[in-house]
């Protein structure tokens, strides 16, 4: 069974930065296609960034490229995501996802394996 635990929330300002992390335990790292999407209160979770097995190809929803890199480091069996300038738009749940498919990386359903998620704050 694959497990997928994030770190790295947390309550910090408009204009600051933040690297969450997400580790994954179970088979092997990196046969997995890895995500992460967001959600915040009476909203459908979107999709942030997603990175494909070797990290060669990285993708990322327009309103967060150019601020935020995802990448991996299959030695240590970990996913980040890296956010900077971030504006109090980004507040929300923060879920680390992984799938062995990678044909589709854009919607929920694309993916098979969620961690509990990450709260991140951004106060103006």
């Amino acid at each position: 069974q694959v497990q997928l635990v994030e770190s790295g929330g947390g309550l910090v300002q408009a204009g600051d930065s933040l690297r969450l992390s997400c580790a994954v335990s179970g088979r092997t790292f990196s046969r997995y296609f890895m995500g992460w999407f967001r959600q915040v209160p009476g909203k459908e979770r979107e999709f942030v960034a997603a990175i494909s097995w070797n990290g060669g190809s990285t993708y990322y929803a327009d309103s967060v490229k150019g601020r935020f890199t995802i990448s991996r480091d299959n030695a240590k069996n970990t996913v980040y995501l890296q956010m900077n300038s971030l504006k109090t738009e980004d507040t929300g749940v923060y879920y680390c996802t992984a799938t062995l498919r990678g044909s589709s990386y854009y919607y929920r359903d694309d993916y098979d394996y969620w961690g509990q998620g990450t709260q991140v704050t951004v106060s103006s």
